[in-house]
């Protein structure tokens, strides 16, 4: 499994349309084959800063979902979204790879 992991900079004046942005691709990633962990908002300290993560069984899928983006109606119809809205102003993305052995059965549900 591969998890990426997006930090955004974002317009505080307009957090709710970054978050209207995010409630869109948490539905394209999840119909695409991959596992949206949600988007997380700013709610104490930096008012500009929002942070995302989704998994893919592989590297190798998450390409595959990269490459269906341009030919998706509504992957282009968030990103034409983000630039009408400009929601965020850039992001970050980096790969990980999630440890899950030790957490409790508890910890278990959220992913």
């Amino acid at each position: 499994m591969v998890t990426c992991f997006l930090k955004y900079k974002i317009n505080p004046v307009k957090i709710k349309e970054f978050e209207n942005y995010g409630k869109l691709w948490i539905d394209l990633v999840n119909e695409m084959g991959g596992l949206h962990h949600g988007y997380l908002l700013p709610h104490e300290g930096a008012n500009n800063v929002a942070y995302a993560s989704f998994s893919f069984t592989s590297l190798a899928e998450y390409e595959v979902y990269r490459n269906k983006i341009p030919d998706s109606p509504k992957c282009m119809e968030a990103i034409a979204y983000a630039e009408q809205t400009q929601c965020f102003i850039s992001y970050k993305r980096s790969f990980l790879k999630p440890v899950f052995e030790g957490i409790s059965d508890q910890a278990k549900l959220f992913y």
